[in-house]
């Protein structure tokens, strides 16, 4: 049996490895499909095509069957005090449209981290936005990568820590991200994509019953699927999580999170390590959609 990951980030965000080398190591693991979801962004997209485009492969082989790439995002958007992370798989990734919705929400966290930089610069941190690019000007910065330089510099052991002391929301060098709606998340990604799924719905530090309500209200916008499996989860809050999907006629869907090395204990396919994700949820998603 083969298994898949539906949530996967690379360097065109947050993750630590390229697209190119996350294809390679889905390849190496015998994935059957991986989805590339980078926050706010197609920009990873278009190398992993063309690296399984090289690596698939020949046909009437004895070569290990091919691995499908789904276009993918993760976009976060605000519910109420809470950010949310919406989703979504089969982008229309090279559409002019999409890519200037994009770039006007890259251009807003862009201005945020120049801020943010600032705050640290005035307390003798030495925090660039050069320094956070780290010789890769197209990606889009988050937390993480501040984090990464904290660690690197010797200002803090590791992400948790960073995010405790220096980046949590009521730290002192933490900055909001400009304002999403959840009504523009979910119209970006349904009008330029198959479908969009409510990621790791427990991390927003919800109970079920407002897992719930917060499906009540994103259904009408659009929502499609749950992710019900994610690294964070254990087997009975997927459980839980998939008759939430089914009380609310919504496909469940699973990934990793798979960062690289600013979550070392997350890998690829396996998460925290028994973590399988069965083709069948693909199968599932696909018949919801075509």
């Amino acid at each position: 049996m083969r298994f898949i990951d539906l949530h996967v980030h690379t360097t065109a965000s947050d993750g630590s490895f390229t697209p190119s080398e996350v294809c390679q190591m889905a390849l190496d693991k015998g994935l059957a499909a991986l989805a590339i979801t980078d926050h706010d962004t197609v920009d990873g997209v278009p190398e992993a095509i063309r690296f399984m485009e090289n690596h698939q492969p020949a046909p009437d082989t004895q070569d290990p069957l091919p691995m499908e790439l789904i276009p993918g995002i993760e976009l976060s958007c605000n519910y109420g005090s809470r950010e949310i992370h919406i989703l979504g798989f089969y982008m229309d990734y090279t559409n002019p449209g999409l890519l200037a919705e994009l770039n006007a929400l890259k251009d807003a966290r862009f201005n945020r981290n120049v801020e943010m930089c600032k705050l640290f610069q005035r307390d003798g941190i030495d925090m660039t936005i050069e320094k956070l690019q780290e010789g890769n000007p197209d990606t889009v910065i988050t937390r993480a990568h501040f984090a990464r330089i904290l660690i690197e510099d010797g200002i803090v052991k590791n992400k948790d820590q960073a995010f405790k002391k220096y980046l949590g929301e009521k730290c002192r060098y933490y900055l909001p991200k400009p304002e999403v709606t959840c009504e523009r998340a979910l119209s970006i990604i349904n009008q330029y994509g198959k479908c969009a799924v409510l990621a790791h719905p427990l991390l927003y530090k919800l109970g079920y019953n407002q897992i719930e309500e917060l499906l009540d209200y994103l259904k009408p916008l659009g929502i499609k699927g749950l992710e019900a499996y994610h690294s964070s989860n254990n087997s009975y809050e997927s459980g839980k999580l998939r008759a939430i999907a089914d009380r609310h006629d919504l496909f469940v869907s699973g990934g990793t999170d798979f960062h690289g090395v600013i979550k070392p204990d997350i890998s690829l396919g396996t998460g925290r390590g028994g973590m399988r994700i069965t083709t069948g949820i693909l199968d599932n998603i696909k018949a919801h959609l075509f």
